[in-house]
């Protein structure tokens, strides 16, 4: 299961930020600390499968931004990395070549569609043409709604 997905940029802000297991605001701010603290400072050549308290962090750096995924001790480091590659995927069609700013500015439509890859820390939607053409349905209807 994913505890957490957070999207760190290279100073540190957190960009990104998505729960699925309860945690206390000071809990939660103390988890990004922790966490970006040590992903930021490390060099690139390491390992990106870091133990922390009784998970796993696993991280990949893609551009700007420290794509983040706390999972179970026991789970597999290499489904959740494929799951945070499948969501980078999906930005980067979705957006086309996504960079920080589209996060930035479009974060509702990041979390729609990390929502449309992940519901409760499990793999959703393995289909990057179907979670696209639920996003243009959903982009389409707003348009819809937005010129009446």
């Amino acid at each position: 299961m994913i505890h957490f997905v957070l999207l760190i940029s290279r100073q540190g802000k957190v960009r990104l930020a998505k729960w699925y297991s309860p945690m206390s605001a000071k809990e939660k701010e103390r988890a990004v600390r922790d966490v970006s603290s040590m992903i930021i400072g490390r060099p690139a050549k390491l390992c990106n499968f870091l133990d922390w308290k009784d998970k796993k962090i696993v991280n990949k750096r893609y551009a700007s931004l420290y794509f983040v995924a706390c999972i179970d001790k026991d789970d597999n480091e290499l489904i959740a990395m494929e799951v945070v590659h499948h969501f980078v995927e999906v930005l980067d069609r979705y957006f086309g070549h996504v960079c920080e700013l589209d996060l930035i500015f479009n974060f509702h439509k990041a979390f729609a569609l990390l929502d449309e890859v992940i519901i409760s820390g499990e793999l959703q939607e393995s289909s990057k043409r179907t979670i696209i053409r639920i996003m243009n349905a959903q982009d389409a209807l707003l348009e819809q709604t937005e010129k009446e």
